[in-house]
């Protein structure tokens, strides 16, 4: 009877802590959408923060039993996600845009130049994985604004624990306070930090917000991808602003000026996105589109995630990360079908 007894209380005791870990495993997965918009603004790529946002979450199970609740459950996430960001920077070079590695090219084939490591490009993240769910329009423009390609390209060029500061304090408006205790450092240091952040990211050139979308711009988009999937390059032109650009990691060339676009459309190379189909996604705030191209073998195949930037009625940035960039996690992460059978 003894032994009976005994064993009930292993199985009870087993049924409580697979109960509690199953509690702190849910606690914990709610705030991965936040965790992951943070860990993309600290390390530029929506591929390296998925994995950021599991390791920290793997972090914090392991060592649930250790958090003593002096912080939140949040700000210890956070104080953990932090570490893993500036773990996963040590010695890495700055992701960057095409833009901000060198002036534009003419609309030249031979200006294409070879094809760059992943490691280098400030890639994409899927709105679907990180965009506050049920938020009012205010929340929603103010990710817009700090999850756009161009803030955060900016954001690589300050030091780590700078970046963090800045995204804590003027991003995500904790308290000097909070941000201190969080990067282990005194309120002054803080303040220091923002300083510096900021006359860093004044030096940086701006570039044009997004807009929230209107119907206008829904038969915008409706209209490119009519003349894109035609390839009516002539007619998609009027679709831009006159001072668009467009770019195509992982290549290093750039191109100014809806009509330099076009002409880069109809070049040989570029030529062969005809017949291409578009299927519709988000990223980084933005309207964007898997585009898949002919298929010798049948159907389409994926060739690059374009995200469009709109202002003003016309598209202002066309950037085209090419599936060549990662062909295994690439269309994948945005829900995107590996293949069109057609």
């Amino acid at each position: 009877m003894p032994k009976v007894g005994l064993e009930e209380r292993v199985i009870e005791s087993v049924a409580v802590s697979v109960h509690a870990s199953a509690v702190v495993q849910s606690e914990l997965e709610s705030f991965r959408r936040e965790l992951t918009r943070y860990c993309y603004r600290m390390l530029g790529s929506g591929f390296e923060a998925e994995d950021a946002v599991q390791e920290t979450m793997v972090r914090a199970w392991r060592n649930a039993d250790k958090f003593e609740g002096r912080s939140s459950v949040r700000s210890w996430l956070y104080r953990i996600a932090t570490n893993v960001c500036i773990d996963m920077q040590r010695n890495v070079q700055r992701r960057a845009r095409p833009m901000d590695m060198g002036p534009s090219s003419p609309p030249v084939e031979s200006h294409l130049g070879p094809t760059l490591p992943e490691a280098l490009w400030i890639t994409p993240v899927p709105d679907a994985n990180a965009a506050p769910e049920g938020a009012d329009p205010a929340e929603i423009a103010q990710y817009r604004e700090s999850i756009r390609l161009a803030f955060v390209a900016a954001l690589q060029h300050l030091p780590p624990r700078q970046r963090a500061a800045l995204i804590l304090c003027e991003v995500l408006r904790w308290q000097a306070t909070e941000a201190a205790e969080l990067l282990d450092t005194s309120v002054p240091a803080i303040n220091s930090a923002l300083q510096r952040a900021r006359a860093t990211l004044n030096a940086v050139p701006a570039a044009a917000q997004p807009e929230s979308l209107d119907n206008a711009d829904t038969e915008l988009l409706a209209r490119y991808v009519d003349a894109f999937e035609r390839y009516d390059i002539e007619r998609l032109v009027t679709l831009l602003r006159a001072d668009a650009v467009q770019s195509m990691p992982p290549f290093a060339m750039w191109i100014r000026g809806a009509e330099n676009i076009g002409r880069w459309m109809v070049e040989p190379g570029p030529s062969a996105c005809r017949g291409s189909r578009l299927v519709s996604t988000t990223a980084n705030g933005c309207p964007a589109f898997g585009q898949y191209r002919l298929d010798p073998r049948g159907g389409h195949a994926p060739w690059a995630l374009q995200v469009l930037e709109i202002s003003g009625g016309k598209i202002t940035a066309m950037t085209f990360f090419l599936d060549l960039l990662d062909p295994e996690r690439l269309f994948p992460s945005f829900g995107l079908p590996v293949h069109l059978d057609d």
